[in-house]
């Protein structure tokens, strides 16, 4: 059990660390303007294929898929979806302020602190 929910927050641990330097080091592809939208694809997918600083991030986040579908295997869907998604919004969140986003204000806070709560009262209700 103590195994599943380490691997939940891993997960939500590898998504939600990674989604602010995805959403940082793609922000360039906005620029990318091309006559026509197959050309415009092309253009975007070499960009982000070619770019070092996306690749490694998405990587990562990758890594946490393949480990969300393994622990698919032992944790019921009942349980996994909410922690996992709920957490990696607080990770995603927590790693954005420390790379320099916006600072939470106190009703973000809040919502997290709750968002913990919420998921540590599910996984005790399950486990227990």
């Amino acid at each position: 059990m103590l195994h599943e929910t380490v691997s939940l927050v891993l997960v939500a641990l590898l998504w939600g660390a990674t989604n602010p330097f995805i959403k940082r080091n793609s922000k360039e592809i906005v620029k990318i303007k091309a006559e026509s939208k197959v050309c415009q694809f092309l253009l975007e997918l070499k960009y982000l294929a070619t770019n070092v600083n996306y690749l490694l991030p998405m990587a990562v986040n990758q890594l946490g898929s393949v480990l969300y579908f393994l622990t698919l295997q032992d944790v019921d869907l009942t349980i996994c979806v909410p922690v996992t998604n709920s957490l990696t919004f607080v990770f995603t969140a927590i790693c954005g302020w420390i790379l320099g986003e916006e600072l939470p204000d106190k009703r973000t806070v809040l919502g997290i602190v709750l968002v913990i709560l919420g998921t540590a009262l599910c996984c005790m209700d399950r486990y227990r």
